[in-house]
Order: structure tokens, then C-alpha cells, then sequence
């Protein structure tokens, strides 16, 4: 079987050479104007053109995302913004925005591009219009499932496909949601998303007229009110086979933490309180199937993650993938690694039917640490001392887990000194550096803290 390739996030040129480092064949990195990140991104042009050389010589690949959905301001300053980017020669450029992307191929005929998850492919016909287009791969919707990912590979098997197998996911279509422009005027299509759908939300019984079903009109901060009839969320049940909750006879309002008193009319059950805060995806499990269906390219999502989030799934993931082309049987500590990132709790998304609270995480709208905590990287080592910067506390007597693309080990921490020779029991976080006793490979190591 032919290994799809492996591409890593990078927020910056160090996590850039983490992911590479750790096993991945390809990174994407975005202008923060032209990309969903505009946040946490360290790529302007001087970046970018650093990136891809040092890709380059390495013999790996430099993907520029470029793909927000433009609106007329940004039409008018795209060509020049891009064009600099393109001279460095970028492997491919991750687009959505028709319109740009027609400009583009006008100008660049040469310049390889890759349709954005933006644009939502969720089946093969749109694939081959994609293909007219000139578009030389389709980074699928999360939408789909692995039946549909086949059907899909048969149908255009001289398209590369490109599947999501870890990391955020989101409540609406990608990027389609509403939720942050509506609080916070700022667009997730735009790259300024707030994650409005992961933040915590109470709810309050709402009082209803009896003679018309109607929640009454509540007075709110600003003066806001509003009325909902039980006859409109009834109609949401009339043409589909589902069953109604018992509590959902009952109007409720809606207030979210940050926003005392401004109160919304919802329909939910028993849970709710995260009711739009989607668990993390993690595929791997599934990563053999992906490679006998054909998929060119296995993608983990998280550029505003740490050089940690990268390292970690860069190594775990190309692990299963290099089982999976051995025709090695799936090694489930690979989900046991993963456990060792902050996470929302895990689902397979939609490459597996499952009832939909399985996709929801009801319980925090946080990441929390299962198994490790990630808390510092080797910055140098010498006479059987490595020297580390902490990011995170970490003690005396703590097992560690030094992780290293030759292999990782399980430590535990008899002594620790500070930079002046002096033995030290804590490192209380970043900006300290320790010196502890470690050997073996250790040049760019991180070091986790075992929980």
C-alpha cells in the first residue's frame, strides 16, 4: 500500500521544524490576512520564505493557506499580498474562495492549489468539477464518512483527497457558523472566530402563557425581549422519525456566563450545559482504512497549538501510518499517547455513525489533560546534564516522559539543579531553566510530566 502523506500544522518556524522533526512529510502555514488563523500566527512574508527553504532542503513540503471566503477589500489587495508569497514557490497554496482562486490560475497557470475543507466537498461530482477548475487536490469535508470517502476515491481516482484525522471540529459546517459574528461581531470565515460555541452557558426555566403556549416577554439588560411558540419547535419533529425528550415540552432561556441577564429562548433536554461544544477528532484508530481506501493525505488541524500538540501527534500518527503500509496490526497505545494531550474528549467525528450526543462534550467547554502535562524542551545537554526550559511545573520525584523523534522514554526525576550549580526540588515555570541528569538522545527533546 502507497503512505498517504502526513501534514502538521505550524503556527510558527519552531513548531514548523517539530512537525518535520517528529515524522510529518508536509506542513500548511497561513497568511494571517488571507487565512483563518489571523490570530497566534507567526507567518508574515519573511517567515514564510524562511519556511519553505528550510522545507525545501529538507526535502519535505510548504503548503501556504490562503483561504478565507474574501469580501471586496480583500479582492482588491489579494493579487499583490499574494504574489510575493508565490515567488517563494510554495508547494500549493490551500484556497476556497472561487473568485480567488480563478484570479490566481489566471495569473499563476502553474501555481498548484488545493481546495480548502472551507468549501465544504461532500461528494464526488463537485471533486471532478473541482478538477475542471484546475485545482490539483480536494482537502475533503469532516462531513463525511469513511463509506463516503471510498465512494468518493473511486469515483475520481486520479483527484488526490485529502481527510482530517485530529483536532477541533466544528458545530456548523466549517467555517459556516454564525455564533462569534453574532456576539462579538468577528467571522469565523474571516480567521476571527472566538469559539463562541465552546463557552459556558446556563439555562433558566422560562415562565409560558397557558392559553397560547408562548414564553412570556422577559425583561433583559438592554431592554431585549422576545416570544417563541411551542408550535414552532414541534414543527422542527413533524417529517423526521426522532422522539421527543420529555423535558423538551419546556421553553428555556439561554445565558451565557460572560453575558449576565441577556437571556435567549432555546429547546434542549437534560444536558446542555456546553450544548454546542464539539469533542476533539482523533481518527487514528481509522488510519488503516484511510490508507487501503487511497486517501493521498492524512491532515491534523491545530496551527494556535503548542509545539508539544505538534510533536505528539506528528510522532503518533506517523507511527500508524507506517503500521498500517507494514500491514502491521493497529497498536492501541497510539490512543493511549493521545491521551497525553489536553483535549475535550475524543470522537471518530463522522467517519463513524454514532448517535449525536457521542459527537458533543457536555461536561466542560476546556481542554484537560488526561495522562500528561507538557513542561519543558530540552534547549541543551552536555557531561550527562541536560539543560531544559520550563514551561510547566514539574518537581523532584516526578516520572517524566522525555520525547525524542529516535524514540521516547520514562524517567523518573531524582535530582534537579538550577543554572548556578545549586540543587533546586521545583521548577516552577517558564522562564526558569534547570539542569537535570539525562542521557541518550536529547538534542530537541520535550519533557512531559506524567500525571
Amino acid at each position: 500500500m502507497k503512505a498517504p502523506e502526513l501534514l502538521l500544522p505550524a503556527g510558527s518556524l519552531d513548531k514548523m521544524r517539530a512537525a518535520y522533526d517528529f515524522g510529518a512529510d508536509a506542513i500548511y502555514a497561513g497568511q494571517p490576512r488571507y487565512s483563518l488563523r489571523a490570530r497566534n500566527n507567526d507567518f508574515r512574508l519573511e517567515q514564510i520564505a524562511q519556511g519553505i527553504q528550510e522545507a525545501h532542503q529538507r526535502g519535505k513540503k510548504f503548503f501556504v493557506t490562503s483561504n478565507l471566503i474574501a469580501h471586496n477589500d480583500k479582492v482588491r489587495t489579494y493579487l499583490r499580498d499574494i504574489e510575493p508569497v508565490i515567488a517563494c514557490r510554495p508547494d500549493a497554496l490551500i484556497m476556497a474562495d472561487p473568485g480567488l482562486i480563478m484570479m490566481v490560475k489566471e495569473k499563476w497557470p502553474e501555481q498548484e492549489i488545493h481546495l480548502s475543507v472551507q468549501a465544504n466537498t461532500t461528494n464526488w461530482a463537485t471533486v471532478k468539477f473541482w478538477q475542471k477548475m484546475g485545482v490539483s487536490r480536494i482537502i475533503l469535508s469532516r462531513e463525511l464518512s469513511l463509506d463516503e470517502i471510498e465512494k468518493i476515491r473511486q469515483e475520481c481516482p486520479d483527484m488526490e483527497i485529502e481527510v482530517f484525522v485530529h483536532g477541533a471540529l466544528c458545530i456548523a459546517y466549517s467555517g459556516r457558523c454564525l455564533l462569534s459574528g453574532y456576539f462579538n461581531h468577528r467571522d469565523p470565515n474571516q480567521g476571527t472566530c472566538t469559539n463562541a460555541c465552546r463557552w459556558e452557558y446556563k439555562t433558566h426555566d422560562a415562565a409560558v402563557d397557558p392559553n397560547t403556549g408562548e414564553a412570556l416577554a422577559t425583561p433583559m439588560e438592554q431592554g431585549f425581549s422576545f416570544s417563541k411558540s411551542r408550535e414552532d419547535a414541534d414543527s422542527q419533529f413533524s417529517s423526521t422519525h426522532m422522539q421527543r425528550h420529555p423535558l423538551a415540552d419546556q421553553i428555556y432561556l439561554l445565558e451565557e456566563k460572560g453575558r449576565p441577564g441577556e437571556l435567549m429562548p432555546i429547546m434542549e433536554d437534560e444536558h446542555g450545559t456546553y450544548i454546542m461544544n464539539s469533542k476533539d477528532l482523533r481518527a487514528v484508530e481509522h488510519v488503516e482504512r484511510l490508507v487501503k481506501i487511497g486517501v493521498d493525505s492524512l491532515k491534523i488541524e491545530g496551527r494556535t497549538k503548542s509545539l508539544y500538540y505538534v510533536a505528539r501527534t506528528a510522532q503518533v500518527y506517523r507511527r500508524a501510518i507506517d503500521d498500517a503500509v507494514a500491514g502491521r496490526p493497529f497498536n492501541p497505545h497510539l490512543i493511549t499517547e493521545l491521551e497525553g494531550l489536553a483535549n475535550r474528549g475524543y470522537t471518530g467525528g463522522l467517519l463513524e455513525r454514532r448517535p449525536a450526543n457521542d459527537y458533543q462534550n457536555y461536561e466542560t467547554g476546556t481542554s484537560v489533560l488526561q495522562r500528561s502535562h507538557f513542561v519543558g524542551q530540552v534547549r541543551g545537554h552536555a557531561d550527562g546534564m541536560a539543560e531544559i526550559e520550563t514551561m510547566n511545573r514539574f518537581a523532584v520525584g516526578d516520572m517524566i516522559e522525555i520525547i525524542h523523534p529516535s524514540g521516547n522514554r520514562t524517567v523518573k526525576l531524582e535530582q534537579m539543579f538550577n543554572l548556578e550549580g545549586e540543587p533546586v526540588q521545583v521548577a516552577p515555570g517558564n522562564p526558569v531553566r534547570v539542569r537535570v541528569p539525562l542521557t541518550g538522545p536529547l538534542e530537541g527533546a520535550l519533557i512531559a510530566r506524567l500525571l
